[in-house]
């Protein structure tokens, strides 16, 4: 092809090939190191002598969207009309290959129909996939080139429904051994962004990586890096003194893209002679056998689910302790809010005339008499709480006709619909205010079906980006059924979380629950199916165990989990949990810790601090973090949350944050960092840069 053992992709050749050699010498007992030098002079006195016949050959199969210039690129290859092309109409009806001889080598070629990119030609597009995969089956590709043109501008990934159906017939790994043709390129660049002309090597550099990108999202590997050969077909490109068609770079396109093609196809070969890449005959492009992401599916399997009750037991702590122990911790010596004398707040500018001394003694009764306030509301709560029990339990005791004229005289009365608050939409440059858009009605549907905000997101239409359905069943009156789902949707991705359970009790603090989950993990979806079974060895401890089975692609894993939950006393609790995960002969094993310390007065009072320890293996990387976090109190209206995690990899974060409705002159330490930026700005502009 006239390239030099010094050009980038024969070098790389060589090396990989010199690589391949030092494995065979290990496999065979004799390890010689690679010398570049000593290879580069080996290749090419092997090729001056040509004793031995090259028995080589190299099948390339064209893809890409009608109208690129598929079947006048292949033209171009062997330097005659093997396929007729028309500017007007599509020029390929069917996939047709042709064989031939290009600098000696023998070289089939793989033509196909062209393809369309928008979302409603894709079943179009699918049939003419499936007819290529039927025709390619018994004689594989060595190389795939995917065509498009170099003067298509386009940033929106508008490609990315004809990639992701060219993945989804052949499997991601057509793209392994793909090279990205760019043809149309003597086109002249655009012009920039303030007018002037761009230069044509951003140009192509800039159309390059949005094409490669737009393949590592349809492939779902972001560690993809595709060729990129470009080729101008046209009669009227520039050439050189030896008839060969160059480019606006000085590239002469056609050894270049020879070149790439044959080096694969070498690299290929090399692999499958060491036995590193194992292909089932008749299968082309077979997927990997991708991992499971173990680690991540025993995280989720580890994490604590609340149980799904009745209606009627809904009330209360989940441990159901709350109430004995908040009975416990209340002081006799208290008095009632309502025995209080009273009491006349006053008003700022009545504050502002108090001394300090007064001001500490009217603010510590304000806050006194809160205290006493909520605490009032709580116990008001708790016993709403055991009467809704008592009733509910009652009501199990009494004739069936009886409840069943109750419930018709309850759902004759139906509740009035009533508003719901507006949302809290994100900040936004419209001029008005678009809260009309989501208001509604809280009435007795027992779906409940609310938006999900997007908080962060700047778009002026909708506020939203998906929406969140949930709903209680309960089945022969004992069996409640749990469901909830959530689609999220934006440009470019749509996410997918479903999750329905149900619980049994059997025994008192008994309880056996059964889940199927369903929720997206990169480009495919994960179905789980879970069972915990939950006990009460003694009153102030909880354990479960539980089993789930998760088949994720083509891969099925399964993993299993214990947890313990220990209540010392209202301040303080403990949650331990360990489990394994397997997947196709993989194994990881995990286990976490949570300690919490609330307040003496909780849920009234602000002091809070958890300590969180996790621990995971798999293929012998073991994973260590910590993360401890805790919240202080700092005056009435200040508080101070500080957070720390390490990790054994030596990396970690500490973070303090100050939150104050009173002292509002924190806010100024936000003028530092501007400050800082400016000095920087000053001191560029002195030294001219």
């Amino acid at each position: 092809l006239g390239q030099t053992p010094h050009n980038v992709v024969v070098a790389q050749v060589l090396y990989r090939l010199g690589l391949a050699e030092q494995l065979r010498g290990r496999n065979g007992g004799r390890v010689g190191a690679f010398s570049f030098d000593r290879a580069s002079a080996m290749a090419e006195q092997l090729e001056a002598a040509g004793n031995e016949p090259l028995d080589f050959s190299c099948t390339i199969m064209v893809l890409g969207k009608t109208g690129v210039g598929k079947s006048a690129t292949i033209n171009s290859i062997f330097d005659e009309v093997k396929f007729g092309t028309d500017a007007f109409q599509t020029g390929t009806k069917k996939v047709q290959d042709v064989v031939g001889t290009v600098h000696g080598i023998k070289v089939r070629v793989i033509d196909t129909p062209g393809l369309l990119p928008s979302w409603s030609d894709q079943c179009q597009n699918e049939k003419i996939l499936h007819s290529v995969k039927r025709f390619i089956k018994k004689t594989p590709p060595d190389i795939v080139l995917y065509l498009d043109r170099l003067d298509m501008q386009t940033r929106d990934f508008g490609d990315m429904p004809l990639l992701r159906t060219i993945t989804e017939v052949f499997g991601p790994s057509i793209w392994f051994n793909a090279i990205v043709v760019l043809t149309h390129a003597a086109s002249a660049p655009p012009d920039g962004p303030n007018g002037t002309a761009s230069s044509y090597d951003m140009f192509v550099t800039q159309r390059s990586h949005v094409v490669q990108q737009a393949i590592r999202q349809a492939a779902g590997d972001m560690r993809l890096m595709n060729p990129v050969s470009l080729v101008e077909n046209h009669s009227a490109c520039r050439t050189n003194r030896a008839g060969q068609r160059v480019l606006p770079n000085g590239q002469v396109w056609k050894p270049h893209l020879l070149l790439l093609s044959l080096a694969s196809k070498i690299l290929a070969e090399a692999n499958t002679l060491l036995k590193l890449q194992d292909t089932p005959p008749g299968k082309p492009f077979a997927t990997r056998a991708r991992t499971p992401p173990l680690p991540y599916l025993l995280s989720s399997l580890l994490q604590s689910r609340p149980q799904v009750k009745l209606p009627e037991e809904q009330y209360g702590d989940e441990d159901g302790l709350d109430d004995d122990l908040d009975e416990s911790s209340d002081s006799e010596d208290e008095p009632e809010y309502d025995e209080l004398p009273p009491f006349k707040r006053l008003s700022k500018a009545q504050i502002a005339k108090l001394s300090k001394a007064q001001k500490k003694a009217y603010f510590d009764e304000l806050e006194y008499r809160e205290k006493l306030f909520m605490k009032k509301q709580l116990k008001e709560e708790k016993k709403q709480r055991k009467m809704m029990k008592k009733m509910a339990s009652a009501a199990k005791d009494l004739p069936s006709e009886y409840g069943e004229n109750a419930e018709e005289e309850s759902s004759g009365a139906s509740s009035v619909p009533v508003p719901m608050p507006d949302l809290a939409l994100p900040a936004s440059f419209d001029s008005d205010n678009p809260t009309h858009r989501y208001r509604s009605l809280d009435s007795s549907n027992p779906w409940l079906v609310r938006p999900v905000l997007d908080t962060l997101g700047w778009d002026h239409d909708v506020g939203y980006e998906g929406i969140n359905v949930e709903r209680l069943f309960v089945a022969e009156k004992k069996f409640p059924i749990s469901f909830s789902g959530q689609v999220t949707k934006d440009k470019r991705d749509a996410n997918v979380q479903m999750e329905l359970a149900s619980s049994l009790k059997h025994g008192e603090g008994k309880a056996t629950s059964l889940g199927f989950d369903m929720q997206t993990v990169g480009k495919d979806l994960a179905y789980t199916l879970r069972s915990e079974t939950r006990f009460s060895n003694l009153k102030k401890n909880k354990a479960m165990a539980g089993i789930s089975v998760t088949l994720l692609g083509d891969a099925l894993s399964a993993g299993v989990k214990f947890e313990d939950k220990l209540i010392a006393n209202k301040q303080f609790q403990v949650v331990m949990a360990g489990g394994a995960m397997t997947g196709r002969g993989d194994l990881a094993y995990g286990g976490s810790l949570e300690a919490q310390l609330r307040d003496k007065d909780y849920p009234l009072g602000r002091s809070l601090s958890t300590l969180g320890l996790s621990i995971m293996d798999w293929h012998g990387d073991l994973a260590i973090g910590c993360n401890i976090q805790s919240q202080v109190p700092v005056g009435r209206s200040t508080n101070l949350i500080a957070r720390a995690n390490l990790n054994n990899k030596g990396a970690g974060q500490v973070s303090l944050r100050i939150n104050s409705s009173e002292q509002l002159q924190l806010a100024l330490i936000a003028v530092l960092p501007l400050l800082k930026k400016l000095f920087e700005y000053s001191h560029q502009v002195q030294y001219g840069q």
